[in-house]
């Protein structure tokens, strides 16, 4: 057996892999998986879109998988592989142990793969690799070995929803190449990151505002009120007063008890307990003074427990899980009382001014610096603001400031909703980056891709395009352009205020979807004429006609010459390229012209050196659409029908039955409510859904999905009723790409059209929701039907979609 059980230990044996039915992604392409694991080398985990076998492994798989091996080349490398691959190879990192467990995780978002050590997923990361053609249908996990046995325990796949955005601090975003120095710039960078933190002002006089004097030697111990503040009951008489005078405290221990404050653990000798208890009982610094007494209770009841030689160690009992932020849950600082210190003023040590605004804010040194390495800088390098309390600010959003101060003390990201989200959004994240914030900065990219829309992606572009540390932000709102680009060429005309960098990576995106190359050449015509509003390319050639290309396309001329060549004409028709030949853009632009020329000659001749095959605009876009245009009401040219003839491979058949499609009703199936009614193209006297109450509301509904891998951009659809009189007057079309949130795609209000039994009537879909690709579609009805008997029963026998089909 592979699998050997006992308690919850997995035993793999060489060269197999255990497959359970729990190790799945919930998502596709996007989890993690927590395990701890015992072995000397190879500890292998393998990403599949399907369950392996259990002598399945990774050398002879050859479909599309991701492989990762901790403890590769005898336990001295870590190895990531894609297909078979190897695109990662790098010495000394994520290492094995064959003396006990070691924790590890592994995450997957979109291509990104992120791998820790440690019990809590999302800490302690030691490598990332983004994949720059990710596979986003992995959703098995493999645990697999070379040629030793692997031990595996309390293994657990978890969803990526909160905080995976906190990975993605430190990610290189090209092809990997190994290399020594590479690893170790990489080790340092990461270790710097995660030593930073209050521990570092422990007993520093920088941005210090206060000072113990303790013991005969009257020693001084700098310190920070508001830390203090937040910590404990630090009444200073006064907000002014610098100096507290401790002469019965030994230096070593408020060292020890600073240290407890600033770090969340402390080590002292037996000795020195009582002392420490009662400067913590006198400070008010819970809930030290209770771990001091039980410390003591037990030395007195079990001397033998402590080496009175050794000190002894007490950590703040928090056992909350965190990442690496300035204030840990496992300090003693009560944020709240932090918050008010903020909120009051109280102990504040700068004042913030905005120019044309005036002074914003108060906050203080400690908290800025603490977060901040160029403020830390800006208050310790003999700047002015090292000796002033005055600091001032140019170009920076006040409402941005306040926000990010707002995250500063309490950790975290609170917008509030009346406010423009998405502008502050983007003001904070350039704030965050200007001042070095990572984790404010991890929070923006994580929300703005949560709250990713329609409406924000050419905003998000044209603010981060210019910001390094938003390249995967950058990457997803290309490849959402890309994917949805009639939509955004055609919605509005936001995207001509892209620059030409990422406009030319849209053109040249290899996801680009477009129902039409024309739609192409519009974009491209558009942009580089900086449009006032949309319109087709005859509107252009009409400008052009009584213009030249200089000043029609001003600056951006030389872009017209790059962008066009991305255009595949021989795939647009024949009848409209023999008028593209006809045009003024081919008379006044030569490349134009020779571009046209040479797609009528390849859709007339083909073409004449055969090498020219390699071209990609001779070739069609491998995520195009397929057009399946209303003719007729009831004819066979719709999405549902060519389902039935499994795309065109076969003879129709019923496409429920076929397991093509799935239709459901939202009352439950019965002789007169049969989801294959709709789709078999045979009159039906009595077909109907009855009503179920939503959102405290009545609705009836019929839902279609056309399947996980299809998506339809719907253009027209059909409706027939059934053999009642019961017609609808009241109803939606909406599209939806999980089943859940839904978008109104055409809104009938008081529609008098259905006026007759079976009667077919077909409706058209107007832009830009027409564009919208949707996998999930429904007609729902919103009012009451004309049969006042049962006024919520939908009665169609007959639903057809059309559009372009993926």
């Amino acid at each position: 057996m592979i699998e050997k059980k006992q308690k919850k230990f997995l035993t793999v044996a060489p060269f197999e892999c255990a497959w359970r039915k729990d190790l799945r992604f919930r998502e596709a392409g996007r989890g993690c998986v927590a395990f701890e694991a015992f072995a000397h080398n190879d500890v292998t985990l393998v990403f599949r879109e399907s369950v392996g076998s259990q002598h399945y492994h990774y050398k002879r798989d050859n479909s599309p998988h991701y492989t990762v091996i901790l403890g590769s080349h005898r336990n001295r490398r870590l190895k990531i592989e894609v297909d078979g691959k190897t695109v990662v190879d790098v010495a000394g990192i994520g290492l094995c142990c064959s003396s006990a467990f070691q924790s590890y995780w592994i995450s997957i978002y979109d291509g990104l793969i992120s791998i820790g050590k440690g019990r809590y997923p999302f800490q302690n990361l030691v490598f990332q690799w983004l994949d720059s053609n990710p596979n986003c249908s992995v959703q098995y996990v493999g645990l697999s070995s070379w040629d030793k046995h692997v031990g595996y325990r309390n293994v657990n796949v978890l969803p990526l929803t909160h905080n995976h955005i906190s990975l993605w601090q430190h990610v290189d975003y090209g092809e990997y190449e190994g290399g020594e120095d590479g690893e170790e710039d990489l080790e340092d960078e990461y270790v710097s990151y995660e030593k930073w933190g209050l521990e570092n002002f422990l007993e520093s006089w920088e941005l210090s505002d206060m000072f113990f004097i303790v013991g005969l030697e009257q020693r001084a111990v700098p310190a920070h009120k508001v830390i203090l503040g937040a910590s404990g009951n630090f009444s200073f008489t006064s907000a002014d007063e610098e100096v507290v005078q401790l002469p019965g405290v030994t230096y070593p221990v408020l060292h020890a008890f600073l240290q407890y404050i600033y770090t969340g653990q402390t080590q002292i000798p037996e000795s020195q307990l009582v002392s420490l208890r009662a400067l913590s009982l006198q400070f008010e610094v819970m809930p030290l003074p209770k771990q001091c007494e039980e410390i003591i209770e037990r030395f007195k009841l079990n001397k033998k427990l402590f080496d009175s030689g050794k000190n002894v160690e007490i950590s703040y009992p928090n056992a909350w899980p965190h990442c690496c932020t300035s204030f840990p849950s496992g300090l003693p600082v009560n944020m709240p009382r932090l918050k008010k210190l903020h909120f009051t003023g109280k102990y504040c040590d700068v004042d913030i001014y905005i120019e044309g605004h005036g002074l914003v804010a108060q906050p203080h040194r400690i908290i800025l610096g603490l977060w901040s390495a160029p403020f830390a800088k800006m208050f310790t390098n003999g700047m002015s603001e090292s000796i002033s309390s005055k600091v001032c600010l140019r170009d920076v959003s006040p409402q941005a400031f306040n926000a990010m101060l707002e995250f500063m003390y309490s950790g975290k990201l609170d917008i509030d909703d009346t406010m423009d989200t998405g502008t502050l959004l983007l003001q904070l994240l350039l704030l965050a980056d200007q001042f070095g914030v990572a984790l404010l900065h991890q929070e923006c990219c994580k929300t703005l891709l949560e709250c990713l829309s329609e409406d924000s992606v050419c905003p998000i572009l044209q603010v981060v395009s210019s910001v390094l540390s938003c390249k995967l932000i950058e990457e997803t709102c290309l490849r959402k352009f890309s994917t949805h680009f009639d939509y955004y060429t055609t919605a509005s005309i936001d995207f001509i205020l892209l620059d030409q960098t990422t406009f030319s990576s849209i053109i040249q995106h290899p996801d680009l979807t477009v129902t039409s190359e024309e739609r192409v050449l519009n974009a491209i015509l558009l942009w580089c004429m900086q449009a006032k509003e949309l319109h087709g390319w005859e509107v252009v050639d009409e400008l052009i006609t009584y213009s030249t290309p200089e000043l029609l396309f001003r600056e951006r001329l030389h872009s017209v010459i790059d962008l066009l060549p991305f255009i595949r004409f021989p795939l647009l028709p024949y009848p409209l390229l023999k008028k593209l030949e006809k045009s003024s853009l081919s008379r006044q632009i030569p490349v134009f012209d020779d571009l046209v020329k040479e797609a009528i000659n390849y859709v007339e001749f083909g073409l004449a050196r055969p090498e020219n095959d390699q071209y990609a605009r001779f070739q069609h876009r491998r995520s195009s659409f397929k057009e399946l245009q209303y003719i007729c009401d009831g004819d066979s040219n719709g999405v549902l029908h060519f389902a039935g003839t499994s795309y065109g491979e076969h003879q129709w058949v019923n496409p429920i039955l076929a397991k093509r499609i799935t239709i459901t009703a939202s009352s439950p199936t019965s002789r007169h409510t049969d989801p294959k009614v709709l789709v078999s193209r045979t009159y039906q006297g009595t077909s109907f859904t009855g009503p179920r109450v939503e959102d405290g509301k009545n609705c009836s509904w019929w839902m279609v999905d056309i399947g996980e891998d299809h998506q339809l951009m719907c253009n027209y659809y059909t409706l027939r009723q059934d053999g009642s009189r019961a017609y609808i007057r009241f109803w939606n079309l909406q599209g939806s790409l999980d089943g859940k949130a839904w978008t109104n795609l055409r809104v009938h209000e008081n529609d008098q059209t259905m006026c007759k039994p079976g009667q077919y009537a077909s409706w058209p879909i107007m832009a830009p929701n027409a564009v919208l690709p949707f996998r999930f579609f429904r007609v729902i009805l919103t009012g009451p039907t004309s049969d006042a008997s049962n006024p919520w029963n939908f009665c169609i026998c007959f639903l057809e979609l059309y559009g372009y089909f993926h």
